[in-house]
């Protein structure tokens, strides 16, 4: 057996290439997948896969074309763009004699990488651990423990596997006990936003799509974004004003990528809550994909696959800043409310956006006839503030007569608010509405 090394900078990577798939659009994101984990490619291989061949994926000829390759580029590490089996993985380390990483691996890397909140970092760790458990082997005999000499007793006692495994189940448990403590502390942030009737809008597409920048953009924030994967892992919420009907929370969600691993669905489906739980989706295209057509497909496939599926949402088409069209609004269709043509860098076509969001939670008003008293000027004042207010007179030694009208949504924001300028707006304006 080889000597594995712990980290490899230097790679091979094996190149699939599969029916009906399209060869150089996957090869792309494969490297651009490899160039965020941090390797430096130093050779390619391209396997035509037929039927995956049972022990090592690829073919024996190609595999010994591999060994050859990384013998010849000096690669310490040999990244394979598809999932392999436990037994494939250990026969192609035999055979090549450096460390092998399907894509699943690859992709699990990238996010212990990126992970930065307590909750991502467990959730990263957890998915590492259920890809490992597969992968344990019987590779460490010299380590297992000795049982005393007493008769009856003799003999090998607990393997290194058995040891392993149980570690691995323990950590599993402890792992899966802290995530749902930060789970729940998240879940009270995001039922205290939903008490404050705030709409809840959240930003999803596929990977690198410009979803952060158009975050920053929006709330005038200053969440990482990098022309890079996997930008941002961690989920992000923040108040954003300037709307007829009040306020929303905006939350920025990972991106999506094709062929997701299953572990990392199911630890960040939690992370995802933000998007499950919204009101609107702004899902984020990059219109300068050759492959648009295709990303907005997965992206809509994962959205189902985490129950947000029939999310009203508007389509997000950014970057047009490279694709040199011009700023515009679509009208949209059943649950795709509209298109909105931006450059979140540059910061074209925003208003546009903001328009479309304020037509879907504005467009639903209350025209309502309120009697305030003295004791009400608080909310009287804000109402004024608000700029809804349409008349008024005074009701001497009693308060005052207002007309006002104003967003259903706006008034769900005013009924949540304490005491009784809450009561007033809950009585008065949406009792019978």
């Amino acid at each position: 057996m080889f000597e594995r090394q712990k980290r490899g900078e230097r790679a091979l990577l094996i190149l699939p290439r599969k029916y009906g798939v399209d060869f150089e659009a996957a090869a792309a994101e494969f490297r651009e997948l490899a160039k965020s984990a941090g390797a430096e490619v130093v050779a390619e291989l391209v396997a035509r896969i037929d039927r995956p061949h049972p022990a090592l994926y690829i073919g024996t000829g190609k595999a010994e074309e591999a060994k050859a390759a990384v013998q010849a580029s000096g690669a310490d590490l040999v990244l394979v763009d598809h999932a392999l089996s436990p037994i494939q993985e250990r026969n192609l380390e035999r055979l090549l004699e450096c460390r092998v990483v399907d894509r699943a691996g690859l992709i699990l890397d990238i996010f212990a990488q990126r992970a930065r909140s307590h909750e991502g970092k467990l959730q990263v760790e957890l998915a590492q651990l259920q890809h490992v458990a597969t992968r344990l082997v019987r590779g460490w005999t010299h380590l297992e423990r000795q049982r005393g000499g007493a008769i009856g007793l003799r003999g090998p006692g607990e393997t290194q596997l058995e040891t392993d495994r149980r570690l691995l189940a323990e950590r599993v448990r402890i792992l899966k006990e802290r995530l749902a403590v930060a789970v729940r502390q998240r879940e009270q942030g995001r039922k205290a936003r939903e008490k404050s009737a705030l709409p809840a809008v959240a930003l999803v597409g596929y990977t690198n799509a410009g979803k952060s920048t158009l975050f920053n953009a929006l709330a005038r924030d200053t969440v990482y974004a990098a022309d890079q994967l996997f930008a941002t892992l961690d989920p992000t919420v923040r108040r954003v004003a300037g709307f007829s009907f009040g306020a929303i929370t905006l939350a920025d969600t990972v991106g999506f990528v094709n062929d997701l691993p299953h572990e990392l669905v199911a630890a960040f489906k939690s992370t995802l809550t933000e998007a499950r739980e919204a009101d609107l989706l702004l899902h984020v295209i990059d219109g300068a994909d050759p492959l648009m057509a295709e990303r907005i497909a997965q992206v809509e496939s994962v959205l189902a696959e985490i129950g947000a599926g029939e999310i009203p949402q508007i389509q997000v088409i950014n970057k047009i800043d490279v694709t040199g069209l011009d700023p515009k609004v679509e009208q949209g269709e059943g649950r795709i409310r509209a298109r909105a043509y931006v450059s979140a860098r540059e910061d074209r076509g925003l208003e546009g956006l903001r328009e479309a969001i304020e037509h879907e939670f504005g467009s639903a008003r209350l025209a309502r006839s309120l009697r305030l008293s003295y004791a009400d000027s608080g909310l009287r004042a804000r109402l004024m503030t608000l700029g809804v207010i349409q008349n008024e007179h005074e009701l001497p030694g009693e308060g005052w007569q207002v007309d006002i009208e104003l967003p259903e949504r706006l008034a769900l924001q005013l009924a949540a608010l304490p005491g009784g300028q809450g009561e007033v707006i809950r009585s008065q304006v949406l009792a019978g509405s």
